[in-house]
């Protein structure tokens, strides 16, 4: 079983609910802690073999795994996690811009709000960010066009006499 494979058996199958609660609790707190860590070194380089970074970041290989599984999306080039084991050396180029914005988009407050990121980008270009974000998660509805409204196709006909005869 692969390093990614034991991650995902681990995050996915935890005995009870309880365990299931407990599990997350416990990975979510490391990975804020991890995530510190790195933002506050303002060192976009994140290298090493898994053994070396969990010793970096104090975590089990597995945590590691989960970490580089989320932060995957917001690295220049992407990993392979099928194919890292623990010896594996990894070589990644952390972009600052698109792990805030991932890190807004999964509404993952914890992380978006650590602290550090005020020496990464300005508080002005995140609350940017995170407003241009909600904005495009709401649904603007275009104006429901009326019986007796004028038709759109511009016929001079009210709309339920021209083309909204067929609707």
């Amino acid at each position: 079983m692969t390093l990614y494979e034991r991650w995902i058996d681990m995050s996915q199958n935890q005995g009870s609910e309880s365990a299931e609660i407990e599990f997350w609790q416990e990975f979510l707190q490391w990975e804020k802690a991890a995530y510190e860590k790195l933002i506050s070194s303002k060192n976009t380089d994140l290298s090493g073999k898994i053994t070396e970074l969990s010793e970096y970041f104090s975590g089990k290989p597995e945590q590691v795994m989960g970490f580089l599984d989320g932060i995957n999306e917001s690295i220049k080039e992407p990993l392979e996690l099928e194919t890292i084991e623990e010896d594996t050396e990894i070589n990644a180029e952390v972009d600052w811009e698109k792990l805030f914005y991932n890190m807004v988009n999964v509404e993952a407050s914890w992380l978006y709000g650590i602290e550090a990121w005020d020496e990464i980008l300005t508080k002005e270009h995140r609350e940017e960010v995170i407003k241009a974000h909600k904005k495009s998660k709401t649904i603007v509805k275009e104006p429901k066009i009326g019986r007796n409204d004028p038709c759109p196709c511009g016929s001079g006909k009210k709309y339920k006499k021209c083309c909204g005869k067929n609707a």
